[in-house]
């Protein structure tokens, strides 16, 4: 929220100078995000008033001006404007004037007529980005004085960044109290004496949906000019909130949302049809709002109608059919008060985010009603006139917000501050605060003023207590702590162990969104169910992951369309299984694309393989001393020829691992091979305890034996195929070669297998290590029909 200091300075000024107004503000929880000037930097420039107008003799688009500047006499000045005119009280740069931009107004001739200033527009002062002709002043605007003095632009717009609970703040008023309340101060609010009745015309009012609007008040004011000008100071104050004018119906109710932060609309009751009705709108009911946005409601979607049609998307934004225009004569001011708790979320449904939404979602004093309406209608009616009718107010006591006491322990406040306050100090602080204080035995009974949402247990006292009183007043003790070592169970891996192994690989930790794309989900896992957000942030973001490779694929993408041809990622976090939310499963899943190594001049480039990947997860598993297997399998997200289940010597599944499948790969616009791990932590982090087993004495024995088995035959049915051999003096079988080619049968395959034999308490002797190569070669030749190789 944005505001001017000189307004509310007119409502609470401290004795205190921006720079402490603001650094106190943010120290109680109003966090100022910037300061900035009202306007940028100028000199040398007054009111003036066009005395006279003639044609330019050379110039079809220029008159030549004689200016009233409050000189002794008249300036000439030739200016193109379109709305120059005779009387007209415009800002004039005279010569010698610094606009913004270090524009230096000189003495000049334009097509042979001397110019002796130069007439501004909005645009030339730094007020505005655009405009479309001179700035018009009021008509009572003082000729000769100095521009800035007289909009009292040496002004600085304070933006604060309110966090939710603090709705109470969302206008001038409600900053000016708070200010008021830190510096102890009295604060001026805006004097409303309610106008006399002019007509007794009014609009029934019904309220079907009590329970989201427990509060409507409105009335018929007839005869406004819609037309009228608005005055300049309320241009102002609208314009350094970020608003600008869009006529002074409009601008009246804008006005007020930011005095009160009661947000209000006007129809145009030559536009209504019988009288108003606040309801849920029927399925799909069409109607268009100001923005000129098409909707259809849904069934949970409160609206104001009236005896025909929806008019307006309640507490969001009004509909065009019944905006006020220029040629408004009559106008119906509505002002309600909107249940918070229903109202979330509902201008987000329909891609919208107002002023009025943002108030009401965070709630709004459910008291203010009568006093916002009578501010808007003396506006209204000092600018542009009217009659005044009645209000009709329709209430629903039963659905209002209840502010029952709150039991605040004075033992309590010193527990959590770490201070004893003064009783005198504590109730001054509640009552400034506008809260009832009621003492008892154990300290007071507070009821919270209707404006306070945020006020609902003990807690939120005595965080009013400490920010009032100063953080930076509390006392600063160090926390001693006494606690029982948890144990930690060498079973147990710890998922840092693999982090950092990750990282020594090359990879980096990222982190990404629980919440995906429901396409993307949809391509990878299509046979997974999965939870859809009711409120999501964006399309993007619709529903629940359940495979971490969601997020690791959308960051490659992105990393790849900015150049970064090697790409390596991990992220441990949760999956969201089926379509209930407390069903979930902790994850490591990782990503490689591009080359092996960075680019560099001892080795040459190699792009990533399978192999290489299915080394990082091995790597990982040997963190746990248990054996796994990799085995062929189908994923829909792999490629079919480049991917396995990784399962362990038991058959529990272990995860996933291969290459992104093509189709898939050109969708999301890779240009290269990517390839894909993800593992269950509930299986990973399981490992076997390590035990120690005695060094021996004597060498180990290496024996090398080349094999001939059939293409199909894995290196792990080999392995497996010797260790159910039960030779326990084998202590390593490795593969040091694979060939095919000549002299190799077509279908088969040589692989060179070396053995490592050793035992413990003696050498082996040839005819033992024979025996035991024997065993082995007759349980190959049995069970895979392995042959050795001449």
């Amino acid at each position: 929220m944005q505001f001017s200091e000189a307004w509310l300075r007119e409502l609470v000024n401290p004795a205190i100078d921006t720079q402490a107004l603001v650094e106190q503000m943010t120290m109680a929880g109003l966090e100022v995000d910037s300061v900035n000037p009202a306007a940028a930097e100028f000199s040398g420039v007054v009111v003036a008033q066009v005395v006279s107008v003639t044609a330019h003799p050379d110039a079809d688009k220029l008159r030549i001006c004689q200016v009233e500047v409050g000189a002794d006499e008249p300036l000439q000045i030739v200016c193109g404007a379109s709305n120059v005119r005779e009387g007209l009280k415009i800002p004039a740069a005279l010569i010698g004037a610094v606009l913004p931009g270090d524009f230096k107004i000189k003495k000049s001739k334009l097509r042979g007529e001397q110019s002796f200033g130069m007439l501004c527009s909005e645009k030339e002062l730094g007020l505005a980005v655009d405009a479309d002709g001179l700035m018009e002043l009021a008509a009572d605007a003082p000729v000769g004085n100095d521009i800035r003095e007289y909009l009292s632009l040496d002004d600085q717009l304070i933006e604060v960044d309110l966090t939710p609970n603090r709705a109470d703040c969302l206008s001038v008023e409600g900053v000016a109290r708070e200010v008021a309340l830190l510096n102890e101060l009295e604060f001026n609010i805006a004097e409303i004496n309610p106008l006399a009745i002019e007509h007794q015309e009014t609009l029934a009012v019904k309220i079907s949906a009590p329970e989201a609007c427990p509060r409507y008040l409105g009335r018929l004011i007839k005869g406004v000019n819609a037309t009228a000008e608005t005055p300049l100071w309320m241009q102002e104050r609208l314009r350094r909130s970020g608003l600008r004018s869009l006529g002074p119906i409009v601008d009246v109710t804008n006005y007020v949302l930011l005095e009160m932060g009661q947000p209000l609309h006007a129809f145009d009751a030559a536009k209504l049809s019988g009288g108003i009705e606040v309801r849920l709108a029927h399925a799909d009911e069409a109607f268009s709002l100001l923005n000129d946005q098409e909707i259809k409601a849904n069934s949970e979607t409160l609206v104001i109608a009236d005896a025909e049609k929806a008019l307006a998307l309640a507490g969001v934004m009004g509909g065009s059919e019944s905006a006020v225009s220029d040629s408004t004569q009559d106008i119906f001011l509505e002002c309600a008060f909107f249940n918070p708790s229903f109202m979330m979320g509902k201008a987000r449904y329909y891609g919208l985010h107002t002023d009025s939404s943002h108030r009401f979602e965070r709630g709004v004093d459910a008291e203010m009603q009568s006093r916002a309406i009578e501010r808007a209608t003396q506006l209204i009616v000092e600018i542009a006139g009217g009659s005044v009718g009645a209000i009709t107010e329709v209430v629903a006591e039963e659905y209002l917000p209840q502010r029952p006491a709150v039991t605040l322990r004075e033992q309590r406040i010193k527990r959590i501050l770490g201070v004893a306050l003064a009783e005198t100090e504590v109730e001054g602080i509640l009552q400034r605060l506008g809260m009832a204080v009621v003492k008892d035995a154990e300290g007071w009974q507070v009821t919270p003023p209707g404006f306070r949402f945020d006020i609902a247990i003990e807690a939120d006292l005595i965080e009013e207590l400490g920010r009032v009183y100063g953080y930076n007043n509390l006392p600063q003790t160090s926390l001693l702590m006494r606690s029982a070592l948890s144990q930690a169970p060498e079973a147990v891996l710890e998922i840092d162990q693999i982090k950092d192994l990750l990282v020594g690989r090359d990879y980096q930790e990222a982190i990404t969104y629980s919440f995906v794309d429901e396409d993307l989900q949809k391509k990878l896992v299509p046979e997974d169910a999965y939870i859809k957000l009711q409120n999501p942030i964006s399309s993007e973001l619709a529903v629940m992951r359940t495979t971490l490779w969601c997020g690791l694929l959308q960051a490659a993408a992105y990393n790849t369309k900015r150049q970064h041809t090697r790409v390596r990622l991990f992220e441990a976090g949760q999956r969201f299984l089926g379509i209930e939310v407390d069903k979930q499963e902790k994850m490591l899943a990782g990503i490689a694309l591009g080359s092996v190594n960075p680019e560099q001049w001892g080795e040459k480039v190699r792009k990533v393989d399978f192999y290489d990947i299915k080394a990082d997860v091995e790597a990982i598993c040997a963190l746990t001393g248990r054996e796994i297997k990799f085995v062929s399998a189908k994923h829909s997200a792999l490629h079919p020829g480049q991917s396995a289940e990784i399962l362990t010597m038991q058959g529990q599944s272990l995860g996933w691992l291969g290459m992104l499948h093509p189709t898939l790969e050109k969708q999301l616009g890779f240009d290269g091979n990517v390839f894909l791990f993800e593992l269950s932590q509930t299986v990973l982090l399981e490992r076997n305890v390590p035990v120690f087993s005695s060094l021996s004495k004597f060498p180990s024995v290496r024996r090398d034996l080349a094999l001939l088995i059939e293409e199909e035959v894995s290196f792990e049915a080999v392995k497996k195929c010797i260790d159910d051999c039960q030779q326990k003096l084998i202590k390593q079988v490795m593969v040091f070669d694979i060939y095919r080619g000549q002299g190799v049968e077509q279908g088969y395959k040589s692989i060179a297998l070396g053995l490592i034999m050793q035992d413990a308490t003696q050498t082996l002797t040839d005819s033992e290590i024979d025996a035991i190569v024997n065993s082995v070669l007759d349980a190959l030749s049995n069970k895979l029909n392995a042959k050795l190789r001449d």
